[in-house]
C-alpha cells in the first residue's frame, strides 16, 4: 500500500483481564474551525462521552492534531489499570503533499485512541491517503487503523463527498487495507471499522454496495457506519446525541469475538 505510515507504540501498565467484548465509540467532531458545524465544544463533549462509556477504542474524524491528547487523557481517566495509546493521520491538501490545516494552524485529520489491557503490548498504527481521490477537491481522504497483535484491528476513515469516489475508497479499505492488517501467521484477527463514509447505508450506491462478503454492519441512520468482520457478533449499536456540539451524533458499537 503506497504511502503507508506505520507507528509502533510500546505500552505498559498493570495486568487487566483481556475482555472478550470490544466497545468502539465513533465521532465526527467538526473541529477544524472552518466548517459551519464548528462550535469549539465538540472535543470537550467527546471527552465527556469517553469518560461516561469507557470504550476500548475511540475513532474520530475532522479533528486537529492536538485533540488526540485530550481524548487520550479522557480514556486514561475512564480506564484505571489499562494503558492508552493514540495516533493521528493528517489529511494532505490536494496533491501538494502539505497537510490540510485547522484554523489555528494545526494539522487536520482523523484519529484513533485505544486502551490495552496487557501489561506489555506493542500496538501498531497504520494509515495512509487512499490511492483514489476526488479530482480538484482541496483535501485528500485517508484511513487509519490500530492493530493489537492477536486481538483485533480497529479502523476509522472519512470518505470523499462524491459518491463514486467514496464507494471506491470504501472498497479499497474493506477489500485491501483491512485484510492486509488482519493477516498473520496465526488465524486472522477480527476487525471493526467505524467512520464517516459519506455514503447512505442502503442501496447499490451506499455502504452495502461497496462492502465485500464477510462483514456485518450497523448505521447511525445517516452517513456514519460501523462494520465488523464475521469473527465478531454485534451486541449493540447506539446513536448518541452530541448536545449540539457538532452536526453528527456519536455511534457507540459493542461487539464480541466468536470463540
Amino acid at each position: 500500500m503506497a504511502g503507508l505510515v506505520s507507528i509502533a507504540a510500546v505500552v505498559t501498565g498493570s495486568a487487566v483481564a483481556e475482555p472478550q467484548v470490544l466497545v468502539v465509540l465513533q465521532m465526527n467532531l467538526c473541529a477544524s474551525g472552518f466548517a459551519g458545524c464548528y462550535t469549539g465544544r465538540s472535543v470537550q463533549q467527546a471527552a465527556t462521552l469517553i469518560r461516561t462509556y469507557a470504550p476500548d477504542v475511540v475513532t474520530v474524524n475532522e479533528i486537529c492534531r492536538n485533540d488526540i491528547a485530550a481524548l487520550q487523557a479522557a480514556l486514561r481517566a475512564a480506564s484505571p489499570g489499562a494503558t492508552v495509546a493514540g495516533a493521528f493521520q493528517a489529511v494532505p491538501a490536494g496533491r501538494t503533499g502539505r497537510a490540510t490545516q485547522c484554523r489555528d494552524g494545526q494539522d487536520y485529520g482523523i484519529g484513533v485512541v485505544a486502551r490495552f489491557a496487557h501489561p506489555t503490548q506493542t500496538p501498531e498504527f497504520h494509515g495512509s491517503p487512499y490511492p483514489m481521490q476526488s479530482s480538484g477537491h482541496p483535501e485528500q481522504r485517508v484511513w487509519l487503523c490500530v492493530r493489537a497483535q492477536g486481538r483485533f484491528v480497529v479502523c476509522t476513515t472519512h470518505l470523499a463527498l462524491d459518491a463514486s469516489t467514496a464507494s471506491a475508497q470504501c472498497g479499497y479499505l474493506l477489500g485491501t487495507a483491512v485484510p492486509s492488517l488482519r493477516a498473520g501467521p496465526a488465524k486472522p484477527v477480527g476487525a471493526v471499522i467505524s467512520g464517516d463514509f459519506n455514503l447512505p447505508y442502503d442501496g447499490n450506491a451506499g455502504l452495502r454496495g461497496c462492502t465485500p462478503p464477510g462483514y456485518l454492519s450497523r448505521t447511525d441512520g445517516g452517513l456514519q457506519h460501523m462494520l465488523a468482520t464475521t469473527d465478531f457478533t454485534v451486541l449493540a449499536s447506539t446513536r448518541i446525541d452530541m448536545a449540539g456540539t457538532t452536526d453528527h451524533p456519536a455511534l457507540l458499537s459493542t461487539v464480541v469475538r466468536r470463540l
